[in-house]
């Protein structure tokens, strides 16, 4: 009852924004497990830069600053009745920024633990860690260049 709350005191940007999250989190978990990684991101590069070309910047990017939406992103990740992890937490957050015209990059890094393989996915405005709390990333070695030019060049 609290979270409900909570969402109605937000503005109606913020809600809009928390709606979309939700929205964009339950449809990527679906869509990573039918169309895997590489289908699954470019279609969201295609969804999300199709509105950032065809519509002016929306209210809600005049209105709310990317670490705002990054912030309400990660509320509602963690308030939905299933788990996301970075990988879909960070594909909907780029997915939110760059929808509104907000120049992001996706990053996906890899370390070695204990004989083990270990990925990890953030989001980054202007050099700067957008939405992942704490300093999880400085233990991950990243791709070289951004998941948006891996895709579109690979093959």
């Amino acid at each position: 009852m609290d979270t409900w709350r909570r969402f109605w005191r937000l503005t109606g940007s913020e809600r809009a924004v928390v709606l979309e999250a939700a929205a964009g989190l339950g449809i990527t978990w679906v869509g990573l497990r039918l169309a895997g990684f590489r289908r699954w991101k470019i279609i969201v590069d295609r969804v999300a830069r199709m509105r950032a070309s065809n519509s002016p910047a929306s209210c809600d990017a005049k209105d709310i600053a990317e670490p705002e939406i990054a912030r309400l992103a990660s509320s509602t990740a963690h308030s939905l009745p299933f788990r996301s992890n970075c990988l879909e937490q960070s594909l909907v957050l780029w997915w939110l920024l760059t929808r509104r015209g907000i120049p992001v990059d996706l990053k996906i890094g890899a370390r070695k633990e204990a004989d083990r393989f270990e990925a990890h996915a953030w989001v980054e405005f202007e050099g700067r860690i957008i939405g992942s709390p704490g300093e999880e990333h400085l233990h991950f070695v990243p791709f070289a260049g951004s998941v948006n030019f891996m895709e579109t060049h690979s093959r």
